[in-house]
């Protein structure tokens, strides 16, 4: 596992190799907020570099209930049961195992919500929608990647924590859009479009860092951004 700091947060990498899958820990006047807890594996790993950081972990931020992001949440509230987690009310239905499609949403041919969600005993125990605040982050609904996605904005220090909104691993690329060198992030892909617009609603904030599950941190994202979301938009109409 590797880490490395920024400014008021940590990005801890595992998987290195094929399958590159990051969490996030930032800052906050109570204690350390975990953005998303990565697969089953990983959950040692996490409270034992946070344990060298000093403060404890008193909140986990989750952005959707896909296994490679909720994969370890249940080991870790079983490890700190006093801890805090948060997700939108959306994602909460699918990391309890509902995976019923509502009326207003394209599903599967089975009526269901298609994508390896994880399966949790915890209950979140705050659901937040666009702008709510959690710790030091603010939620920014950007429904795509999956129903009730979730980017968190840092404003101290300009990061947007993007879970599968965008990656960079091969390549800087808006959810659904493929990248053959790191396919599966458009692969796991819900609603193309929808993913497309949540990209442009946040591209509009000043952005400092990109930080995506799945690549390195960007910095300075700017028209790099920008030219991604041209690229996807493109892709789409193509597909029409």
């Amino acid at each position: 596992m590797r880490i490395k700091a920024f400014d008021g947060f940590w990005q801890l990498s595992f998987l290195a190799g094929r399958f590159p899958c990051s969490v996030y820990l930032v800052e906050g006047e109570d204690g350390l907020t975990l953005i998303d807890t990565g697969l089953g594996i990983m959950a040692f790993g996490i409270f034992q570099q946070a344990q060298k950081l000093g403060p404890p972990i008193n909140r986990i931020v989750l952005t959707h209930a896909h296994q490679d992001h909720a994969g370890s949440l249940d080991k870790m509230t079983a490890a700190r049961p006093q801890v805090e987690v948060v997700c939108s009310e959306r994602e909460a239905a699918l990391l309890a195992g509902d995976l019923t499609a509502r009326p207003e949403e394209p599903a599967a041919a089975n009526g269901k919500i298609p994508g390896h969600f994880t399966t949790a005993f915890t209950a979140p125990d705050v659901l937040v929608d666009d702008g709510a605040a959690a710790g030091p982050l603010t939620a920014i609904a950007t429904p795509g990647h999956s129903p009730g996605h979730l980017c968190y904005w840092h404003q101290p220090s300009g990061a947007l924590f993007a879970g599968d909104a965008f990656q960079t691993q091969g390549g800087l690329a808006v959810a659904g859009d493929t990248r053959w060198a790191f396919p599966f992030v458009a692969m796991g892909t819900w609603d193309k479009a929808m993913a497309v617009a949540s990209a442009r609603k946040v591209a509009a904030l000043p952005l400092q860092y990109l930080a995506p599950t799945h690549g390195e941190v960007l910095a300075d994202p700017g028209d790099r951004l920008g030219n991604a979301i041209d690229r996807a938009e493109q892709a789409l109409a193509s597909a029409e």
